[in-house]
């Protein structure tokens, strides 16, 4: 009997040994993908034109525009401002403040005057987006488990040293990544959108941190996850007409109040026509900005080597493809797109970070296009053309503190541009798990709660 017990033991103690090396295995695999996730580099650009930021893996890069000089970020934590890759960064809509977030579940709030950190929150979860509320107020980030959080601002000094604050939860999508967060120009909307096609609009409460239990409406009609928002501003429609992009290649135009859809442009055959490729699922929508200036959207496609412009007319409320304007001679496809009210400009930038085979850890390649100025309100009328790099406001000094240098080899940016695309797919495509690596996820999760 001892003997069959003995057996038994060791049967059961070479399954555990079985697993545990399984484990390992998957383990290591994981921890593999993870460091070797490519995040694609971001720009954002002040709302008067004040300056410009690109992150690019955990670098946050600024430079002022109006004393044409690099900006040093002060951060009083000591080392880096992030210490993994960057998702999310946004300025108010007044300017005054900066949010930057990403893979390290920190958010940092900067004052654009000093540009000095004057909070840090932190997640207990990555983070996927970030938002300002339009009376610089609150802060909002949304975890890659599908929660908004809220953080309130109410009279920051810059004088005090940096508020380390606790974050709140506003509202939630079920269990899906929330890949973009903007609020409407009137301020009174939330609007929040994930990997499961859908987006949600949310009237942003009086006292936030009580949470948001009011849903406006719910925009459907994406048959992909939607990868970006963007607001159109008209006189007739303060809470602003909503624009959304996404994996099906399209880019589509909303009623929020109603959550009604105006009208679907199909951008995806047009882009493999200008980029001269067949390469399926090769058009995803990965940003898109409105020009403040004109009724113009940019749209920046996964295989398009420059931007496509869309005519918004606000009487029919239609979108049309009014040109693509391509980037000659480069390698040159957008990873993000910005504007300001002022100055008739639009910045993009490409870039990668984690670039397997790269000596660069971070590159990036920032471009501008010219002729958005509100003196041709006429779309017809208007020529944009991209500037050469001696054009671009800040020149030279500008490029090497945004790019890390004035010049990249063109191969790297291909195969940048084609490890986010791979990214991308792997983040927002919903990934089939066998059961036994559904289990080993769950034995192995590290984001649980800790039980006091």
């Amino acid at each position: 009997m001892e003997g069959a017990q003995m057996e038994d033991f060791r049967i059961e103690e070479c399954e555990n040994d079985n697993n545990t090396h399984e484990d390992s295995q998957m383990e290591e695999s994981e921890q593999n993908n993870k460091h070797m996730e490519v995040a694609p580099a971001l720009i954002s650009v002040h709302p008067t034109r004040n300056s410009v930021a690109v992150a690019v893996g955990s670098d946050l890069r600024v430079f002022n525009l109006l004393e044409d000089c690099a900006v040093i970020l002060v951060d009083e934590a000591g080392g880096a401002s992030h210490n993994d890759s960057i998702r999310g960064i946004k300025y108010g809509a007044n300017g005054k403040l900066f949010v930057s977030a990403g893979d390290d579940k920190l958010v940092k709030v900067w004052s654009t005057e000093s540009w000095r950190c004057i909070a840090t929150v932190c997640s207990e979860k990555r983070v996927s987006a970030v938002a300002i509320s339009n009376d610089g107020l609150h802060v909002c980030f949304a975890d890659k488990f599908g929660v908004v959080w809220v953080v309130d601002l109410p009279g920051v000094d810059e004088t005090q040293a940096p508020l380390n604050k606790k974050a709140v939860p506003l509202l939630a999508h079920y269990c899906s990544i929330i890949t973009s967060l903007e609020f409407s120009p009137d301020g009174h909307f939330i609007v929040s959108a994930d990997r499961d096609f859908k987006i949600r609009v949310t009237v942003f409460p009086k006292k936030p941190l009580d949470g948001a239990h009011e849903v406006q409406s719910f925009c459907l009609g994406h048959t992909e996850f939607v990868s970006c928002l963007a607001f159109i501003c008209t006189p007739d429609s303060p809470q602003g007409i909503l624009v959304s992009g996404g994996g099906d290649s399209t880019v589509r135009m909303w009623d929020i109040i109603s959550g009604s859809l105006l009208d679907t442009c199909a951008v995806g055959a047009k882009a493999q026509f200008e980029s001269d490729t067949t390469e399926g699922n090769c058009s995803t929508v990965t940003d898109i900005c409105t020009i403040p200036a004109c009724t113009l959207i940019a749209v920046a496609i996964q295989s398009l080597r420059g931007i496509m412009l869309l005519s918004c007319d606000l009487s029919s409320r239609t979108l049309s493809v009014m040109k693509v304007v391509s980037i000659i001679g480069e390698n040159f496809v957008p990873t993000s797109l910005g504007s300001s009210i002022s100055g008739g400009l639009l910045w993009m930038v490409t870039g990668a970070s984690k670039l397997r085979g790269s000596d660069v850890s971070s590159l990036s390649r920032v471009k501008v296009i010219s002729g958005f100025e509100k003196s041709s309100p006429d779309a017809s009328e208007q020529e944009p053309a991209v500037l050469v790099d001696s054009e671009i406001p800040g020149g030279a000094k500008l490029l090497e503190k945004l790019q890390g240098s004035i010049s990249v080899d063109e191969k790297v940016f291909l195969a940048a541009a084609d490890a986010v695309k791979t990214a991308m797919c792997n983040l927002l495509i919903k990934k089939q798990y066998s059961d036994e690596k559904r289990e080993f996820r769950k034995r192995t999760r590290n984001d649980r709660k800790s039980k006091h």
